[in-house]
């Protein structure tokens, strides 16, 4: 049997190069976005030129009602899941004082980048403790939430929050699903350049080059891919639970 993954939000950014990085080791993939369109189309040409089963699995994740109905859909085409990347996520509406943060935007951050993963998690582990497992593969989720689960960005306020909630998420179902041997990892990006970032990014990338991080320079999608590849596939074994802070160094104490 062959490892096979959904990984949300897959269409570009730190989700395109994890379905890259977990192609490369011979998983089937599902890529994900809200809809079709031609970036999806892009993406997947890519991930087929690795010769593993691929397809596009576009729905949006913050719709709970569709979570066990896609995920049937993805296995009918690709096999039974073993993995789970939870990456798809949202922005703040507008950067700001926390003092005027909208309802809109908070209620945003939180259904897209807390309750979907949620939800999502539980449908997949429903899924997968309903159907027979092998003993040769490896079960997991991965959540990508944020550095901004631990450090505060006043600017962003509703999305800090947002992923602090995710983070917790990760350590609740790592717990629950422990007995099960289905393992789950908490990411947390620092500076990584993608689209959401890409209006603030060069400024980042000097700060970064100032001392912000150990490591004096921004991450890429690809560096991320690998991490995240790394846990999917069983490479760090007798671990769950864990968050794995790819941020350079950035929120190491120091003096």
């Amino acid at each position: 049997m062959r490892q096979a993954a959904l990984i949300t939000g897959s269409s570009r950014g730190i989700g395109f190069g994890a379905a890259c990085a977990l192609a490369r080791q011979g998983f089937a993939i599902a890529l994900n976005a809200p809809e079709e369109d031609d970036e999806v189309k892009a993406a997947l040409a890519e991930i087929e030129g690795y010769n593993v089963p691929a397809i596009s699995a576009c729905f949006d994740v913050a719709n709970i009602d569709l979570h066990h109905k896609k995920l049937t859909e993805i296995e009918e085409k690709i096999g039974p899941l073993t993995t789970l990347v939870n990456n798809a996520g949202v922005g703040v509406l507008s950067r700001g004082d926390p003092l005027d943060v909208t309802e809109e935007s908070y209620d945003r951050c939180m259904e897209v980048n807390a309750k979907a993963m949620f939800f999502l998690c539980q449908a997949f582990a429903q899924q997968l403790l309903r159907t027979a497992r092998s003993d040769t593969l490896f079960y997991s989720i991965v959540n990508i939430t944020s550095s901004n689960a631990v450090a505060v960005a006043v600017p962003r306020a509703e999305y800090c929050a947002s992923k602090a909630a995710a983070a917790m998420i990760s350590k609740t179902f790592a717990v629950r699903l422990g007995a099960d041997n289905i393992h789950v990892y908490d990411v947390q990006p620092g500076l990584i350049a993608t689209q959401m970032t890409q209006t603030v990014i060069q400024q980042y990338e000097q700060r970064a080059k100032e001392g912000l991080t150990v490591l004096p320079r921004i991450g890429t999608p690809e560096e991320m891919g690998q991490i995240i590849a790394s846990l999917a596939s069983g490479q760090l074994p007798y671990t769950t639970g864990q968050t794995i802070s790819a941020d350079a160094g950035m929120l190491i104490s120091r003096f």
